[in-house]
């Protein structure tokens, strides 16, 4: 059977140490996300993940990277991409205009990010915009689930064409409540008919085209009483049941202060992956804990094991396939090939 490797786990530094080594060959190990400490230029970063590549062909190298404020890699070449309501605005003046200006965003972000090795972006954000959240705001294309969703569907078909899957989040939506979840439990008092006829209606229309997907730690209590990271009904039911979605779960990260609060109580990092895994996630986050003596990340690394065997858990072969999918089947050109490449050349010229 396919060893199931659901863990994706960071680093801290600019290269691996021999802690992170370790940490890579170990079979519960899926992925790695990097963040802007993880950066210097892109020779640094594409000798990174060469040295991943090194350790584990399989393994994902992901990064949150979707334009704006959220874009770990920001100079060195790096294109400065647009927030996502910038192309939300252009749709207001050119419908058509914007759908070629987000599938230009989805082609540039990926094919740099692909010639420095990097795998995969969380992106795109689906949650709608209703003015209200800070930790949402311009990230979101609009507050029209439909022209959230076209724009979407066009940023993932530029990130196809480079050769990039997606990542479709915060499931069912995280832009009606205020609260951050970084630091907060936000809660969403609206009924379940409510948010699918509206926040979680693109997860639906995207259906066949959203490779993964990324739970928002929001509690929606009409419908469940855990987040939705960590909720079977949510994640199991009604993603998977009733809106057909097929592909990959990520948890969001298990660091955040909404991520470990369940049923009332505060969990362990373990606790919360196995809870995670046993909704229905494929593979769960642990963000930033590398940095000082990576306590953490051991301790996940070792509880997850040893919660396998006392069988808390299931390793599933369809999980591992859902990962495996996530990886490019192409290699990925090199920078300076990339910069004179016309369907390159030709995207930075639409970019809004």
């Amino acid at each position: 059977m396919t060893q199931h490797a659901p863990l994706i786990i960071d680093i801290a530094g600019l290269e691996l140490s021999k802690t992170d080594r370790k940490r890579l060959k170990n079979p519960l190990t899926g992925g790695i996300i990097l963040f802007g400490r993880n950066w210097e230029n892109r020779r640094q970063l594409t000798a990174l993940c060469a040295e991943i590549k090194g350790i584990r062909k399989d393994l994902l190298i992901c990064v949150d990277h979707e334009g704006g404020r959220v874009q770990r890699f920001r100079n060195d070449g790096f294109t400065h991409l647009p927030p996502m309501r910038a192309l939300g605005e252009l749709w207001m003046k050119d419908q058509m205009a914007a759908t070629n200006a987000a599938t230009a965003c989805g082609y540039v972000l990926a094919a740099e990010l692909r010639s420095c090795g990097v795998d995969f972006s969380f992106t795109p954000v689906l949650d709608l915009d209703y003015g209200e959240s800070s930790v949402i705001g311009d990230r979101a294309f609009g507050r029209d689930p439909r022209v959230v969703s076209i724009l979407a569907k066009s940023l993932m078909h530029g990130l196809l064409q480079a050769g990039m899957t997606n990542c479709g989040k915060h499931f069912p939506g995280h832009g009606f409540v205020k609260a951050d979840s970084h630091t907060d439990i936000p809660v969403d008092k609206r009924s379940l008919k409510a948010i699918l006829a509206d926040d979680a209606a693109p997860y639906e229309w995207l259906n066949t085209t959203l490779t993964s997907v990324m739970p928002a730690h929001v509690i929606y209590p009409k419908v469940d009483s855990r987040p939705a990271g960590f909720s079977e009904q949510w994640l199991t039911f009604i993603l998977r049941g009733q809106l057909g979605f097929g592909g990959a779960i990520f948890s969001d990260d298990l660091s955040m202060a909404g991520a470990r609060i369940i049923d009332g109580k505060e969990v362990s990092y373990t606790q919360a992956a196995v809870t995670a895994l046993n909704a229905g996630c494929d593979m769960v986050l642990l963000c930033n804990q590398s940095v000082g003596d990576g306590k953490a990340v051991d301790e996940l690394l070792d509880g997850m094991a040893e919660s396998l065997l006392k069988g808390h858990w299931e390793a599933l072969e369809s999980s591992e396939m859902r990962r495996l999918d996530l990886l490019p089947t192409t290699p990925g050109q090199d920078w300076d090939s990339l910069m004179l490449q016309p369907a390159y050349m030709h995207a930075m010229g639409l970019l809004p």
